[in-house]
């Protein structure tokens, strides 16, 4: 069996076809209930064990469907910010953020690289794979240096995303655990990238909850010629 051409396969195909084998099942237990009646006792149990066979792959089939959908969006990834850098000056950066909705937001940071780290509300599996998402909250983006030792005594850059007294869903879970039942844990998620002039960087969430960053090609061309 070619396992790469099966999951290539739409979910949605491999539950239809479950669905085509339910109802084999079923003509084919009809067929052996008439002959029963007809007191054709072999080909009756003949029959009643081919339903069961078609129930049984229908069963795994139905199985497999769901297995695939679960997995392509636990797979699959949400767009959380864009950022794009250029440089001012040696370790000083002005970057520009822009969100789904189109917003846009200009910050200056320090450092060789950025990191963005986000609060995430993770659910129950049952509740994940029905297709709810992970939410999330960009908590802060802040300014890392190559060298520990720089990075314990240079200028620090962290911005705050966080907005004064805003209703929070996340805080909420945190207080009131019982409200959301289906919350399976909330913890950070973090990603960081180095920086080039005319970066173009993409951060996404994953739907296990992860963030990851990044680079487009012409940016990862270009930290390949920084590191050499």
């Amino acid at each position: 069996m070619n396992w790469e051409h099966l999951l290539a396969l739409p979910a949605t195909v491999i539950l239809l076809g479950a669905g085509v084998l339910v109802l084999v099942a079923l003509v084919t237990a009809a067929g052996g209930r008439r002959h029963w009646r007809e007191r054709r006792r072999v080909r009756g149990s003949l029959s009643a064990l081919l339903a069961v066979i078609w129930l049984l792959l229908a069963v795994l089939s139905a199985g497999l469907g769901l297995s695939l959908r679960g997995y392509r969006r636990l797979a699959s990834e949400m767009p959380v910010v864009t950022v794009d850098a250029r440089i001012l000056s040696p370790q000083r950066w002005a970057l520009t953020l822009t969100w789904p909705d189109g917003s846009t937001r200009s910050v200056a940071l320090a450092g060789d690289a950025f990191r963005i780290e986000a609060i995430v509300l993770k659910w129950k599996l049952p509740t994940l794979l029905a297709g709810v998402p992970p939410l999330y909250r960009l908590d802060r983006l802040d300014g890392r240096y190559d060298d520990p030792a720089q990075e314990s005594e240079a200028p620090r850059t962290v911005i705050d995303f966080r907005e004064a007294g805003g209703w929070d869903l996340l805080a909420l879970r945190q207080h009131y655990p019982t409200w959301l039942p289906s919350v399976d844990t909330v913890y950070g998620s973090g990603a960081f990238l180095p920086l080039v002039d005319q970066g173009h960087y993409t951060v996404s969430l994953m739907r296990t909850g992860a963030l990851v960053a990044r680079p487009d090609e012409a940016t990862a061309q270009r930290l390949d010629e920084a590191l050499r």
